[in-house]
């Protein structure tokens, strides 16, 4: 699927490139919740400004309903930027999110079979999965798998 083009004017207006037509912030999260893949350019500079938008539709939605993001985990997260862990733990959250998608589309599917049967192999690939990235964050972090169980213990 090629990434639909979106416009920002100088006026804040965004113009959907596909359609030719100009679209509201809340026309493109509805794009992006269909599966759109979207790219956003500046008519000016023809700078890619796609995740300051991405981040503004986060913002706006996080206003207005009940928010996603906690005030500590948003400062968890302020806490990672700039340091070693940064490049890490940004993949951990984006492979972290990809499981999940693919977790729940696994989950409705295995709904049309035994859910049971089909909950206790997704609880299965699932502990391997985290397993998996946990030694990777783990050792990306510098330290060892074997570390992980000596939290408690003297220096």
């Amino acid at each position: 699927m090629a990434e639909r083009l979106i416009k920002k004017y100088p006026n804040r207006r965004l113009y959907d490139t596909d359609q030719s037509k100009y679209i509201t912030l809340s026309d493109l999260k509805e794009l992006i919740i269909q599966g759109e893949k979207i790219s956003v350019i500046d008519s000016t500079s023809s700078e890619d400004i796609t995740r300051s938008i991405l981040m503004q539709i986060i913002l706006e939605t996080e206003a207005g309903g009940e928010p996603l993001f906690s005030a500590a985990m948003l400062a968890q997260i302020i806490r990672f930027y700039g340091g070693a862990l940064q490049s890490p733990f940004s993949r951990y959250l984006e492979e972290s999110l990809n499981l999940f998608t693919r977790q729940n589309e696994a989950f409705l599917t295995s709904m049309t079979g035994n859910p049971i049967e089909g909950l206790a192999r997704m609880t299965e690939q699932n502990l391997k999965i985290w397993e998996q990235m946990q030694a990777q964050f783990l050792k990306a972090s510098g330290f060892s798998a074997g570390d992980k169980g000596r939290e408690g213990e003297g220096a």
